[in-house]
């Protein structure tokens, strides 16, 4: 009778416990992020700072973990040697970041660089905007999932970076889900639907190397910039998002149908979904 009962308390106890566990969100790596592209900050009349800090705010009403961003976050490849703007516009982001009270991650882009110096200073090409923002190529985590965001600004990977990526791929199992974030990108019709011609042009030289180094791995997705069009392409089970733009038109209207904007992702399990987010920018009302 006594062995019964003891049987009898072990099968209660356990019930007891499993029943008690709640889901772990932790473990099915819930989340959401937004994905900022070609904001393209200036010091023209156009209140381009009014408008990133609209987007910011629009992104946080969605309960997000973070804000990423696909690059051309500053214009200060056109400046030639006027460096007091260059830092002038990236000080002022820089601030605009530490003031968004959220986890900010930026991708670097061709118009994040600067050009007004020689070659061996620290802060030529992609030099201003490490020493302002971030690192031009890095990886983070989160809940489950992991970031890799590459420097495509030259319009190709180069061997340093290459060496960097096999490194931090070695360190990624086979089953970790993997977003990639890319200023010129891998892919894009752009210029089949606007210019009727398939072309190389503006997608970045060694794409498809890059590509075949994620073999074995679990890409998932792939957001893109540059083109300031929003483009969804799937292929090979890997989902390519060009997210159009914060500026849209380069803070001018919206551009070819694609108004000013982000993309808004949310991450469970294994699986995301996402939408494109018009937060509301009307240039006549903000000039």
């Amino acid at each position: 009778m006594k062995y019964l009962l003891n049987i009898f308390v072990f099968i209660l106890t356990i019930s007891f416990v499993g029943a008690a566990q709640p889901d772990n969100p932790e473990k099915i790596n819930k989340f959401s992020f937004a994905f900022f592209t070609d904001i393209h900050l200036n010091k023209r009349d156009n209140n381009c700072f009014q408008g990133i800090e609209k987007a910011i705010e629009s992104a946080k009403t969605h309960n997000i973990d973070f804000i990423l961003t696909g690059g051309d976050n500053v214009d200060i490849d056109v400046l030639g040697e006027d460096a007091k703007t260059a830092h002038e516009l990236y000080k002022r982001y820089a601030n605009v970041i530490a003031n968004s009270d959220i986890d900010y991650y930026a991708t670097v882009g061709n118009h994040d660089r600067f050009f007004g110096c020689e070659k061996n200073n620290p802060l030529y090409n992609e030099g201003m905007f490490e020493n302002y923002i971030h690192e031009s190529y890095y990886s983070f985590d989160n809940k489950g999932w992991h970031f890799i965001v590459l420097n495509t600004s030259n319009s190709v990977v180069d061997e340093k970076q290459k060496l960097w990526l096999k490194e931090d791929l070695e360190k990624v199992d086979a089953e970790t889900p993997i977003i990639i974030s890319v200023h010129v990108p891998f892919l894009s019709v752009y210029y089949p639907v606007l210019h009727g011609k398939y072309t190389n042009t503006d997608t970045f030289k060694n794409f498809k190397e890059i590509w075949d180094m994620f073999e074995g791995k679990n890409l998932k997705l792939v957001l893109q910039g540059h083109m300031h069009l929003y483009e969804e392409i799937k292929v090979k089970d890997v989902q390519f998002i060009t997210a159009g733009a914060v500026s849209a038109s380069w803070w001018g209207g919206t551009y070819h149908g694609t108004e000013e904007g982000y993309l808004l992702i949310n991450i469970e399990g294994d699986n995301f979904n996402w939408e494109y987010v018009d937060y509301g920018w009307e240039i006549e009302l903000n000039k």
